[in-house]
Formats: structure tokens, C-alpha cells, sequence
């Protein structure tokens, strides 16, 4: 077995004053800073491998290959894992090229030309899996009637900096904010959006504001319009501000027990209690602007559409966007959830080695309730190509 690791520090460590040995005994352990390790398996290790369904993903890998292509950098990704883009590139042009005949084909071209590697944080594989959706919502291009709730695009006073472009010793962290009096200063809340307005276009008007809340957890949308259309709309940017969840909000406060915390039990108490809702939504002072899209389905941060259970958000700064997983975990039911996925997306509250949120799909109460109850653990491995995997391993 073939072992590579990856080191990464996200916190800077300061000295602390000492302690008496009494302290010291009951003092909690110092958490330890994330760490990917990533360790070479065999395919025959994943569970179900050979029972996946690989024609499925077939469109879902294509799609990949062609935003792959587009890359110039010597490497996809900028975190603690990196894909070679040349050898990975060198793979979508032989996929291109097969015709493939069944399942059994895709996968040995899979198995031919990747390396599967297990990922783990300081020698732990499990993690957290959630899932998330594409919402739905009814709208009109005019506002009237109880069509009065504006669905904003990107703010025309909204900007943005990287640190590390004025410096390039500062970590590489994007900053959204306006300027006011010459000054950078954070974007307007949640609550300032929603009661005085925007300098934003109104893309359309929503006749529910919470349906809109969770088209903005979610990140995307079809709208129903009241003529007829139906028109996808997709995540433009946010106003750079904490998200805190909803059925957090409503379980610090009492509102509904543990027990009923769940997306379909949160949006009927949202609904029926709408001054109260207000208040509590506007806890969460991040806030999203959309833009209408004309793709197959929601188009995710790696910038190509997210295809329904064969797309995963993930945290970045460890998986590269782009890459391969096979995903190991559970749905609601607990009926095993074995498939190969990969990473196009990311989310404000998806953070660590091993954490993904799953997309379900595109639907209404039936699909939230599927996605809004998974809670899982499970773990994933990453598949590199061959070539890079040869190349490691004579460094």
C-alpha cells in the first residue's frame, strides 16, 4: 500500500501561558488543525463498485471533460489535494473518443486509466454527508397581486477583492463589501436587503418569501411562471456574510423540538407563522443573488450543470473541483448510498477533509424532505489518473 500525505495548517499557533498541573489535567485536548492523508486502495475495495450504474454518469462525465479541457493552470485544484490538469486532460480526450456499449465498458475504462485513494483527516475516513436540492418557487416578471417579494440579481454597487492580489504572502481569501465614504465596508444584511431595498435588478417577483429563503439555502431554482414558462435560476454571488440555518435558528429559540427539525416540518411552521418567520429568517444575515440560466440543471461552482445524484459539494481547500469520488454513506432511509460522483460544487457551511453535500435533484416537498433529512456519515475516495499517480511516486 502506497501512502501519500498531505499536510495543510489552517491555524496559526501562539504561544499560550503556562498552566498549573491541575489545569493542565482538566484542560480540554487542543483540537488538531485538518489534515488530508490520502491512501492508496484497490477498486475492489469500494464497496458496490461494480454495481454502480456507470451509463448514468456517462453525460455527468462528458460535461466534466469539457470545462477540464478549458484549464490552463499546471494544476486543478488549489488546495491540499491537486490534480496534474495535463494528465487528467489526456484522459477526457481518450473518453471522448469510446463508444462505449455498456456499464461494464465505462468502468474498465475508469479502472484503466485511475487510481482510487482513500481520503481521510488525521487518519479518520468518516465524515458528514448532507444533501441539497434544487427548490421551486411561482413568480411573474411584474410585480402585482401577492407576486411582491423581488428575486435580485447581482448588486450593481457589490464588489469584490482578493487579498492575495495585493499581496502575495496573504492567504487567498475573497472579500464582498460596497464602499461607502471611500471606505470597503461589509454588504448590506439580510435585513437591511429586505427592508429598504437594493441597488439590484429584480430578475422577478415571488408571490412566497419563504420559498425564496430556501431557494437561496438551496442556490437555485425552477420558477413557475404565472404565464406558463418555467425558468431555471442560478446562484450569482451572496453578500459575503455568515450563513447560519434556519433549523438552527428555530431550534436555539425554542421553536420547534429536535425532533421535528426537518426542512418539510421547518417550511410548514415558516408558512403558518409569517410575521414570526420574518424574524427569525432575517437571524440568517447572508443573502444570495441569483441570475437566470438556460442549462440542463443548476450550474455548480466548477462551472458546468450539476446532474441529480451524481453531483457533490465539497470543500475546496482539501478536494479539487472537478475530481472523481466514489461516494460511500447513507440516505434518510438508511439504505446504502455506494456510487461514483463528482466534486462541482461548494457551500458556505460545507468545511473539511471529509464533508460533501449530495445533490438530490430538482423537485418540490418530496424531494426537500429526501434532501433536508440526510444527515449521514460516510467517507469517499478520490480517483487520480495514472500518470499523476506514477508521478508521485517518484518523488
Amino acid at each position: 500500500m502506497k501512502k501519500l500525505l498531505i499536510l495543510l495548517s489552517l491555524c496559526l499557533l501562539t504561544a499560550c501561558p503556562q498552566k498549573k498541573d491541575s489545569e493542565e489535567k482538566n484542560a480540554a485536548p487542543e483540537e488538531r488543525a485538518p489534515q488530508a492523508e490520502l491512501q492508496q486502495v484497490s477498486f475492489a475495495e469500494l464497496e458496490d463498485w461494480k454495481n454502480d450504474n456507470f451509463s448514468e454518469m456517462l453525460p455527468n462525465l462528458l460535461n466534466n471533460c469539457n470545462r477540464i479541457a478549458k484549464i490552463k493552470t499546471e494544476s486543478i485544484g488549489t488546495g491540499a489535494i491537486k490534480i496534474n490538469t495535463l494528465s487528467y486532460q489526456r484522459i477526457c480526450n481518450r473518453l471522448e473518443t469510446e463508444n462505449f456499449a455498456d456499464d461494464a465498458q465505462i468502468r474498465n475504462f475508469i479502472e484503466s486509466n485511475f487510481t482510487p485513494f482513500a481520503v481521510t483527516d488525521n487518519g479518520n475516513a468518516d465524515g458528514k454527508f448532507t444533501s441539497y436540492y434544487e427548490s421551486t418557487i411561482k413568480a411573474s416578471f411584474e410585480k402585482h397581486d401577492n407576486y411582491k417579494y423581488p428575486v435580485y440579481g447581482k448588486p450593481e454597487d457589490l464588489i469584490e477583492i482578493n487579498l492575495k492580489d495585493f499581496d502575495a504572502t496573504l492567504p487567498e481569501k475573497r472579500l464582498v463589501g460596497r464602499i461607502e465614504k471611500q471606505k470597503m465596508i461589509p454588504y448590506h444584511d439580510r435585513e437591511a436587503i429586505e427592508t429598504d431595498g437594493i441597488n439590484a435588478p429584480v430578475l422577478m417577483w415571488a408571490d412566497n418569501s419563504v420559498d425564496i429563503h430556501i431557494m437561496q439555502i438551496q442556490g437555485s431554482a425552477v420558477a413557475y411562471m404565472n404565464d406558463g414558462q418555467q425558468v431555471r435560476v442560478g446562484f450569482a454571488d451572496s453578500n459575503g456574510l455568515p450563513f447560519r440555518g434556519i433549523g438552527s435558528i428555530l431550534l436555539e429559540n425554542g421553536i420547534l423540538p429536535p425532533e421535528n427539525i426537518n426542512m418539510l416540518a421547518i417550511k410548514k411552521w415558516l408558512n403558518e407563522n409569517p410575521q414570526e418567520a420574518d424574524y427569525y429568517m432575517r437571524q440568517n444575515r447572508r443573502y444570495i443573488f441569483h441570475k437566470i440560466i438556460s442549462e440542463s440543471g443548476p450550474v455548480g461552482a466548477f462551472g458546468v450543470p450539476l446532474q441529480a445524484g451524481r453531483s457533490l459539494a465539497v470543500d475546496r481547500s482539501f478536494i479539487p473541483l472537478g475530481s472523481l469520488l466514489w461516494l460511500e454513506t447513507y440516505i434518510p432511509d438508511g439504505t446504502p448510498l455506494n456510487k461514483l460522483v463528482i466534486a462541482q460544487d461548494i457551500g458556505s457551511a460545507i468545511k473539511g477533509v471529509v464533508r460533501g453535500d449530495y445533490f438530490w435533484g430538482s423537485g418540490g416537498d418530496e424531494v426537500l424532505d429526501m434532501a433536508g433529512r440526510m444527515n449521514s456519515i460516510g467517507r469517499y475516495y478520490i480517483l487520480l489518473p495514472k500518470e499523476q499517480d506514477n508521478a508521485l511516486d517518484n518523488q
